[in-house]
């Protein structure tokens, strides 16, 4: 297993990208400022996107896993890559995600604690409703640890 930073093929990963974030408009967004880890274990299993926030902010805009790999720990294992990473550049690394309840249990095991929320995030930004683990995201909720 290997991650690596990709910088001139990001949209050839825009089929993973799209589980952690489902509308290419918002990914489009972030991604050609953002640092784009895949995690190789033969093939792609996963990615994360990290953009500087400023004033020594570092977000993860996406994270995803490929289905069939999920719960084996890659999800995991890229959240500590980029802490690693990014520890001594900046202070906080955060993290905007749905009020799903696997979802915050998964970010808070990796240490992430509460911070904020925008309300009606999800509703005021995507072009139509936003649904997982059976629940529509609504507000966007905001976790933080620092770096």
């Amino acid at each position: 297993m290997n991650i690596r930073i990709v910088t001139d093929t990001k949209r050839a990963f825009l089929p993973l990208l799209r589980l952690g974030d489902e509308q290419d408009s918002m990914i489009d967004r972030y991604l050609d400022r953002g640092t784009l880890f895949v995690l190789y274990d033969d093939d792609p299993r996963g990615v994360c996107v990290v953009t500087d926030e400023g004033d020594g902010v570092f977000e993860i805009k996406n994270l995803a896993v490929v289905p069939a790999y999920q719960r084996r720990g890659y999800g995991s294992t890229l959240i500590a890559h980029v802490l690693a990473w990014y520890r001594g550049q900046g202070r906080v690394m955060q993290l905007g995600t749905g009020e799903v309840p696997s979802i915050l249990s998964f970010y808070r095991r990796c240490g992430f604690q509460d911070s904020h929320r925008i309300v009606n995030f999800f509703t005021d930004h995507y072009d139509r409703p936003i649904i997982e683990d059976g629940i529509q995201l609504v507000d966007m909720v905001y976790l933080q640890q620092s770096l």
